[in-house]
């Protein structure tokens, strides 16, 4: 589904002008189609999740959830865990090693999962400034309900690419959805727990596991008493 400048604006709540200046300055996607700027919905919405911005209304707000949204930070990161000390050069390894342990999953789909690892662009590398990234596989993919998980890597040293803020990246954040929906959700959830809460803090002070696991469910939305 594709939104024309006046419909993602609507959406946003915001003029006309600031999307062109998102377009220009801030990296949202858009085409060019006789004459006409469009938005793919997929991309414009993903593009959000990462810098914490969410539509209130029109054709990017978030529909309310009628069942439990699945399983929650926490027991993401229990599954992917904590890796310190992390060198640069070894995060495509580590990455992979925490692939070859999601659960859920059969072997034959985890052995696609590293592929998409080590393919060219096959990891989109999120910054979210202060020295944290939220690394991601492109792809989408759908695992069922109970094969998510979240990692975070205390790296050793930072990566060798300029972050957009010139603060060097050294602390990771990478998670797989179960399916391309939770995907977006997860996204989203992760980027307000970085904006709110401790859990920046706890990441950039390498705290020790039990707080940052403590940090990271702090920041979650209450789910009692959700249909």
């Amino acid at each position: 589904m594709y939104l024309n400048v006046i419909q993602l604006a609507e959406s946003f709540g915001v003029e006309e002008s600031i999307v062109e200046g998102w377009v220009r300055n801030e990296g949202l996607p858009a085409i060019e189609d006789r004459g006409r700027r469009l938005f793919d919905r997929v991309q414009v919405v993903a593009w959000a999740a990462e810098r914490g911005r969410v539509a209130k209304a029109g054709f990017l707000a978030p529909s309310r959830p009628t069942t439990n949204p699945g399983r929650s930070l926490g027991a993401l990161l229990r599954t992917g865990g904590i890796w310190r000390g992390v060198a640069s050069a070894e995060i495509l390894i580590s990455l992979e090693r925490i692939v070859a342990a999601l659960p859920g999953t059969t072997p034959e789909v985890r052995k696609i999962l590293s592929q998409r690892l080590h393919a060219p662009g096959g990891v989109t590398w999120a910054p979210v400034g202060d020295g944290l990234a939220l690394p991601h596989l492109r792809a989408h993919v759908a695992l069922g309900r109970d094969a998510g998980l979240l990692a975070i890597l205390l790296l050793r040293d930072p990566l060798p690419e300029p972050a957009p803020d010139d603060v060097p990246v050294t602390r990771l954040l990478f998670f797989i959805a179960p399916s391309p929906r939770a995907h977006l959700d997860l996204l989203a959830q992760l980027s307000t727990a970085l904006k709110r809460g401790p859990l920046r803090e706890r990441l950039l002070s390498s705290a020790p596991d039990a707080e940052i696991i403590a940090a990271i469910g702090a920041g979650e939305p209450t789910r009692e008493g959700q249909a």
